[in-house]
């Protein structure tokens, strides 16, 4: 456990006010996360990034895997994901603690290409999705990143070139090569990630493999045997997680009810997608609308309070 680090989050949350929840830092893309109870699975879209456990533990499945990690140990995203996370471990008195950091890929990509020995990217596609230690440099970097949240404006200066540290000791680790897929250019998994991108442009029309598949420079088959190895799921059962997410934003934040969310997001019939949606999130959509609005407004309008 990194003493410092634990302090470091803990003093942040109770400077924004204490209590459980999402607190945003004034670092874009930065956000820590305490809470006091074992947390029920929230599914949602992970963007490329790093999550850091520093005190409890969390799980995260996607598709049909599923990773778990603790206390100084980080969850790497390399790609947009739907997946759903929960956390596991927590209490009153040692709560969950955690620091979620969007990963900025272009960053990534100028770092890959200044190092002297580059990881070997792996031939064939893996999960998008892995577990490593937090090693000292590592557990360094999120430790003055914290701190810098206390200085707004050390933050245009310096966090760029933290980004850059954070990405080389990533590179440079032992996940190296499957971070770095993302970052060359050219191979499957870029090609791959260009695809999920324009899936998660147009879900809601319909899906055609071949179109994506020739985005990815694949055939059909291969497309769909490489993106399954990737995401652990289908094109089309991607395209349904994305379809349900965006329906659960619509109720929530733009108060949509459930037949038009449901024809939004390119459902036909609102009984199919009552159903998928309940079988997917455990609950009625009107129902979770109305729970996620209570979390909605609790966390997600959490100001960040100056130094």
């Amino acid at each position: 456990m990194s003493s410092p680090l634990l302090e470091a989050v803990t003093d942040y949350v109770e400077s924004q006010g204490g209590g459980q929840g999402l607190f945003p830092t004034q670092i874009p893309g930065v956000n820590v996360v305490r809470s006091f109870q074992s947390m029920m699975p929230m599914r949602q879209i992970y963007r490329p990034s790093l999550c850091v456990v520093i005190q409890g533990a969390k799980e995260i499945h996607f598709g049909s895997d599923r990773l778990e990690y603790q206390a100084m140990q980080c969850l790497v995203v390399s790609v947009e994901l739907p997946a759903s996370g929960r956390i596991v471990e927590a209490s009153a008195e040692k709560p969950y603690l955690g620091v979620m950091i969007d990963l900025d890929v272009g960053v990534l990509r100028e770092v890959l290409e200044q190092l002297d020995t580059p990881p070997t990217a792996p031939t064939e596609p893996g999960p998008c999705v892995f577990v490593g230690n937090v090693d000292q440099p590592l557990a360094d970097c999120i430790l003055r990143l914290v701190r810098m949240s206390d200085t707004p404006k050390a933050i245009p200066i310096l966090y760029p070139s933290l980004m850059r540290e954070i990405c080389f000791w990533l590179l440079s680790g032992p996940h190296g090569s499957d971070l770095c897929s993302l970052a060359l250019p050219e191979t499957n998994t870029e090609r791959l990630a260009k695809a999920i991108r324009m899936l998660h442009v147009d879900f809601a029309g319909t899906l055609r493999v071949e179109h994506l598949a020739d985005v990815a420079q694949m055939s059909s088959s291969s497309f769909h045997q490489h993106f399954k190895a990737l995401t652990s799921m289908t094109p089309l059962q991607f395209q349904k997680q994305l379809r349900l997410l965006e329906a659960r934003r619509l109720m929530v934040s733009e108060a949509a009810n459930v037949a038009d969310a449901a024809y939004q997001v390119g459902y036909e019939s609102a009984s199919q997608f009552s159903r998928e949606y309940s079988r997917t999130f455990g609950i009625a959509p009107k129902q979770d609308a109305l729970n996620q609005q209570r979390l909605y407004r609790q966390y997600a309008n959490r100001n960040v309070q100056g130094a």
